[in-house]
């Protein structure tokens, strides 16, 4: 048993969903439950786990974090989605300069493991294996894109920010027919290290594909006095907030099934600081040709 201690803008044709906008500014913020924090380390893996106070049959992520970023760096998000319902492991591995992302990939697949295998709490917190996903920020998007792959368990696939990995996500994508959410960035920076919008190209079954107005990849963990010493800039609190509403809402509806937040995984559902893309607007965000634009094919008499 594990024990816790206590200008609106649409890139594409349709019309713009109300729901997305009512609900986004609710689940930007704190849910109604107490969150509970202990550590991974009890079974094997170092690491962090946030859950709820109580709940059975709760649906459950695994969280991997970005490039020399460890768990701490997202404690404020790591709380916010445990305080919606959702069980977080969160695994503190692959943090050095060289990180294997293969490593990380299967890190985050035992951790979720652990989540939907042991009691949390005093025996009163339960994981449903049925509503399992994984979630990152950078290198941890990508890698939980890695850890998806020929994963029947896992329901979902959230990714803030994806960078570059070792086997490519990019690539893994292509294989995976569950629902994904991508956000990206509404702005380039200099540390840049990804291209979210050819994730969400790339991807086989239904995908989601948000930018955030200002928001960045090196913006979202909250290693404040990190991003001032290397200069890099500072946390961006309002984007995060926002890129965490809309990661609840798509986990409510994949991994509950809770269809009043189902606009959360409409692909041209927008709202104030967010822009959609989708097809043609999102091939060419990603820099790949429209279907418009493919050469015809030549017939052979």
């Amino acid at each position: 048993m594990l024990v816790l201690h206590g200008k609106l803008t649409c890139s594409i044709l349709g019309t713009v969903s109300a729901n997305l906008k009512k609900h986004l500014a609710t689940l930007s913020k704190r849910g109604s439950h107490r969150v509970l924090v202990g550590d991974l380390d009890y079974a094997g893996l170092p690491g962090k786990v946030y859950a709820p106070a109580e709940g059975k049959g709760l649906a459950a992520v695994a969280f991997g974090h970005d490039w020399r970023k460890n768990v701490k760096d997202y404690h404020a998000t790591l709380r916010h989605l445990a305080s919606w319902g959702f069980v977080v492991v969160a695994p503190d591995t692959e943090t050095g300069l060289i990180p294997n992302h293969r490593n990380l990939a299967a890190d985050l697949e035992s951790s979720l493991q652990v989540a939907a295998g042991v009691k949390l709490g005093n025996g009163n917190i339960t994981v449903s294996p049925h509503k399992l996903g994984l979630i990152g920020h950078g290198m941890g998007g990508a890698s939980a894109v890695l850890a998806a792959v020929d994963n029947e368990k896992v329901k979902a696939v959230g990714a803030y920010y994806p960078a570059q990995s070792s086997p490519s996500a990019d690539a893994a994508a292509r294989s995976l027919e569950i629902p994904g959410l991508i956000i990206g960035s509404g702005r380039s920076d200099i540390f840049n290290s990804g291209n979210p919008a050819k994730l969400a190209y790339n991807w086989g079954g239904d995908v989601t594909y948000r930018e955030i107005t200002k928001g960045t990849q090196q913006g979202f963990s909250e290693d404040l006095f990190y991003k001032l010493a290397i200069g890099s800039g500072a946390f961006q609190a309002s984007q995060a907030e926002i890129a965490r509403g809309l990661m609840v809402g798509f986990l409510k509806h994949q991994l509950e099934g809770d269809k009043t937040y189902s606009d959360f995984s409409e692909p041209d559902a927008s709202a104030k600081g967010i822009e959609s893309f989708f097809g043609d607007s999102l091939a060419d965000r990603a820099g790949e040709p429209s279907a418009g634009e493919l050469a015809p094919v030549r017939q052979e008499s």
